[in-house]
């Protein structure tokens, strides 16, 4: 199991964390229908949506144990979709164990949410060559731009690799197309909001945004800033640090009063430092391995 870093102390993050918490269950109940599985709770893929993750149950009075873990799993392979958890380790601190004991890879990321008082007016400039700009929900490239995160996540990391715009455009033909007019549709109404950087040979860099109304304070809005990619031939060109200023001036401009992401390790969190984000906890990610369930 991952080694899990402890944050520096901070008066406002308990706080924070628990309106990140609300969030992250808000989030995808506006969207697809939740099981039950008593201290956990699942959501379901529905009408082309994306896969989505389980995560605690709210205010269940139990932690969730290895058992719990594993009837998750057992779910999920019937469903025919990832065996996922995602929370934060700070609000459920012995998931972690369980999941690891239910036969799971457990890894830990830097929790960020936005100073809006550290955060720069002017835009992170991009290259002269590359104008970053929002995308339509009908833009005739959406499978393209979608294809972005797929080859940036595929080579981890803030190195210069070989992933570059003819891998992009090969997976292009491979999303589904439910999943594209499913995405179509959010970003139409609002719950997806997606930027690009685009070169002289299409998009090179993306990202995006999903503002939701959460409990709390009548009309709060947050937001999580999510599938922040650059090609790898692309990096250390501001791109991603781009992408990111416009996703969340884009997200303040709407009214967010939480804007939060989570950095793939700690040398992409120094970027997001830089523009005004800071470390308030630690999001936990657990995937299934391939040998039997205990």
């Amino acid at each position: 199991m991952a080694t899990v870093p402890q944050p520096a102390a901070d008066p406002e993050a308990g706080s924070l964390l628990a309106r990140i918490d609300a969030y992250c269950d808000t989030a995808p109940r506006g969207s697809v229908p939740p099981e039950d599985h008593g201290p956990l709770t699942l959501f379901l893929p529905h009408d082309g949506s994306w896969p989505y993750y389980a995560r605690p149950t709210p205010g269940h009075p139990a932690p969730p144990t290895a058992a719990d873990v594993a009837a998750v799993r057992r779910r999920q392979r019937e469903l025919g979709v990832p065996e996922a958890l995602e929370w934060i380790h700070e609000t459920s601190p012995g998931l972690a164990a369980a999941a690891a004991h239910a036969g799971m890879h457990v890894h830990s990321h830097p929790l960020m949410a936005l100073d809006p008082d550290a955060f720069a007016a002017a835009p992170v400039p991009a290259p002269p060559d590359v104008d970053v700009r929002r995308i339509a929900h009908d833009a005739l490239d959406l499978a393209i731009v979608h294809s972005v995160p797929a080859v940036a996540f595929a080579e981890p990391g803030t190195r210069i690799g070989l992933g570059g715009p003819e891998l992009r455009d090969a997976a292009a033909p491979g999303q589904p197309v439910e999943l594209l007019r499913y995405l179509g549709a959010r970003m139409r109404t609002g719950e997806t909001v997606t930027y690009a950087a685009y070169g002289t040979k299409g998009p090179l860099a993306t990202g995006s945004h999903l503002p939701r109304t959460t409990p709390g304070p009548a009309g709060a809005r947050a937001t999580e800033l999510v599938a922040i990619g650059t090609l790898p031939s692309a990096r250390r060109r501001g791109l991603a640090a781009a992408i990111t200023w416009h996703l969340a001036a884009d997200a303040l401009a709407g009214g967010a009063a939480l804007v939060f992401l989570s950095a793939g390790d700690e040398d992409v969190a120094r970027v997001y430092g830089r523009l005004g984000f800071r470390r308030v906890g630690t999001a936990m990610i657990a995937e299934g391995r391939d040998e039997v369930m205990p």
